[in-house]
């Protein structure tokens, strides 16, 4: 077994007393010692402090290196403004997702946030895919914290007295008591939030900083996967990866808006970013199979990998993601299934241990979304 990374945080978790398991090759926070039913109860009702540090952090250079990059990703990137940011995927010929990552632009480079188990495989697709004018920093000396709820803004505010002026998936630098941060109004949880990224000499004084407040307490992966799972987010290598395309994942909104034209000409999409005409094709036509929401009846907990049956037994889906959903009330999963079958409250059966389980086809997400848009 390879030797696991450790986060510039690791002895602060630890002190706080985290337990950590392996993820993505790091060594992680799962919960701490409140657990995890009260990590994401906190994270909805007053602020959540994540060390996703995990995450790869890129900068990329050059004159043309929107226009580049839009070879690489669905997104239109070009007429990103200053300091916007934009949720896109990194698509194989395929079409299916090499990853699914953030984009801002800032001030003379694009930030790129991508997945911690991606990250290797991300750089070399880039480098492939970006002319000789763009060059790639990999920001190896930067922590990523993310500061997620409804109390988040006022946290921020005692120090940064102007955050409330960037809206959701806007970016700015910022100081923290003379700690350089750069953050964006982003967030994986469904709340209202930010995403801070620091220099790793930085990140445990600052994380201290930020706890010294009583509305903030650190949140692991148990209820990152929970909080995100409510919200109806997809996790990479579960809900979305190289088999996957945007269409089918219900994500087709990451599609540029000119691709999406109905008189694009077929012929046309083969020179876009890669798997474009199957993408396209699907998003004119729709895909065979969709990713939806279900709520099972009763408590029973479905898991990854569970398979999805009709009223004659013949599988015509797989769950891809499942929880209880601590504010939902109940078990909430997402998965994959034949379009026919995907109307809301369509009735399914699922077979655990050798039961059947009833569960029914639900809207994603499973609670509002609280971002913070003017």
């Amino acid at each position: 077994m390879d030797k696991l990374h450790k986060t510039a945080l690791h002895a602060l978790q630890l002190e706080l007393g985290a337990r950590m398991v392996p993820f993505a090759g790091y060594e992680m926070p799962v919960q701490y010692t409140h657990g995890i039913k009260h990590e994401h109860e906190h994270c909805r009702t007053q602020a959540g402090l994540f060390d996703i540090s995990h995450m790869g952090q890129i900068k990329i250079y050059g004159e043309d290196a929107a226009i580049q990059l839009e070879k690489a990703v669905t997104g239109n990137i070009e007429e990103l403004k200053p300091f916007h940011q934009r949720y896109t995927v990194m698509t194989n010929d395929e079409g299916g997702i090499i990853d699914d990552i953030m984009v801002t632009r800032a001030a003379d480079h694009l930030f790129l946030i991508v997945n911690a188990a991606c990250k290797e495989k991300d750089l070399a697709h880039l480098q492939n895919m970006l002319t000789s004018g763009c060059r790639l920093e990999v920001l190896n000396d930067r922590s990523l914290l993310a500061l997620q709820g409804p109390m988040a803004e006022q946290v921020l505010r005692q120090f940064i007295h102007d955050i409330d002026q960037i809206s959701f998936m806007q970016a700015g630098n910022f100081e923290i008591n003379n700690i350089h941060c750069f953050i964006n109004r982003c967030g994986y949880t469904g709340e209202d939030g930010f995403e801070i990224s620091v220099h790793s000499k930085d990140v445990e004084k600052l994380t201290r900083l930020l706890l010294a407040d009583e509305a903030v307490e650190m949140v692991g992966l148990g209820a990152r996967d929970t909080l995100r799972m409510e919200a109806g987010l997809c996790l990479y290598g579960h809900d979305i990866d190289e088999q996957t395309t945007p269409v089918e994942a219900g994500i087709a909104w990451v599609i540029a808006k000119k691709y999406r034209v109905k008189d694009a000409s077929k012929d046309a999409s083969a020179a876009l970013f890669p798997g474009a005409e199957r993408i396209l094709s699907q998003y004119r036509e729709g895909s065979e199979i969709v990713r939806t929401g279900f709520r099972p009846e009763g408590r029973v907990l479905v898991r990854e990998g569970t398979k999805i049956v009709n009223d004659k037994d013949v599988q015509v889906g797989t769950i891809t993601s499942g929880c209880y959903g601590q504010s939902v009330g109940g078990p909430i999963a997402m998965g994959y299934v034949q379009k026919k079958y995907a109307a809301p409250d369509t009735k399914l059966t699922v077979v655990i241990r050798e039961r059947p389980h009833t569960i029914r086809v639900a809207a994603i997400p499973f609670i509002e979304h609280h971002y913070c848009k003017f």
